[in-house]
């Protein structure tokens, strides 16, 4: 049966890319860079993946365009992105909702054993003391030598002062492209989702699940942290895969 967003959902992930792309401008070499560690552990053309905070399933379409036989599992609480997967994914990836911030979440998924956890700013939003446990929990749906890949902003508490340079420079140039239109800002695109019809009921379902501002949990440590916590996690191998300016991919291996 077709999705009944599929006549819009090229454009609608499109809309996301542009929107994204204003706070991550190495929002693709980053996904590339997790590809090719999932070519490297998995070999062949069916690694088993689970996007975890997927959204509108970026990094999925990825995964799927490189490895066309791949088994995927998308995660995710927000109805709106959520639809969006569904309608462009259909029967190649599983769709499943669940809340990262219930232990249970993992009981949602079709299996484990997978070969790597994906996953790409979206952990932010997560307690501290409750991103410690997550690891621990992702550890347990990765197979041996299977591994997690968390790219988030992770700034390097040794350039305190650069970072400050670099943050500032950023967002002068996502303010440009804000005032001439080359991009939404994150306001304006779930403006845009209310205003459509057909999204406006998940918009509603969504201001239910996400009742505050995300902004007030933000919480960004620096890599450091994370490495520290993957490691309290069991994780055997800990380190950075890839890094740009104030983010970082860290990486622990089961």
């Amino acid at each position: 049966m077709t999705h009944y967003l599929a006549d819009s959902a090229d454009a609608w992930q499109e809309s996301w890319d542009r929107q994204q792309e204003a706070y991550l401008p190495d929002r693709e070499h980053r996904i590339a860079t997790m590809l090719d560690a999932v070519g490297a552990v998995a070999g062949g053309d069916r690694p088993r993946v689970l996007d975890l905070a997927g959204g509108t399933g970026t990094i999925t379409l990825r995964t799927l365009a490189r490895f066309p036989g791949a088994e995927v599992t998308v995660v995710d609480q927000d109805p709106v992105l959520l639809a969006l997967a569904a309608a462009s994914l259909g029967d190649r990836a599983q769709i499943v909702s669940a809340d990262l911030g219930d232990p249970a979440w993992a009981a949602a998924l079709p299996s484990d054993g997978y070969d790597a956890v994906l996953t790409a700013t979206a952990l932010h939003w997560l307690a501290p003391e409750r991103l410690s446990t997550l690891y621990t929990e992702i550890r347990e749906v990765l197979r041996p030598g299977g591994f997690l890949a968390n790219a988030d902003h992770m700034p390097d508490e040794e350039l305190p002062g650069l970072t400050k340079r670099l943050l500032a420079a950023e967002d002068s140039r996502r303010e440009i492209r804000y005032a001439t239109g080359a991009a939404l800002s994150w306001r304006d695109w779930w403006g845009r989702v209310a205003a459509d019809p057909r999204l406006a009921p998940l918009y509603a379902q969504r201001e239910k699940v996400y009742p505050a501002e995300h902004g007030s949990a933000e919480w960004t440590p620096p890599a450091s942290w994370h490495l520290q916590a993957l490691r309290a996690a069991g994780f055997t191998e800990c380190g950075l895969l890839w890094r740009g300016a104030t983010d970082a991919t860290v990486v622990g291996v089961r």
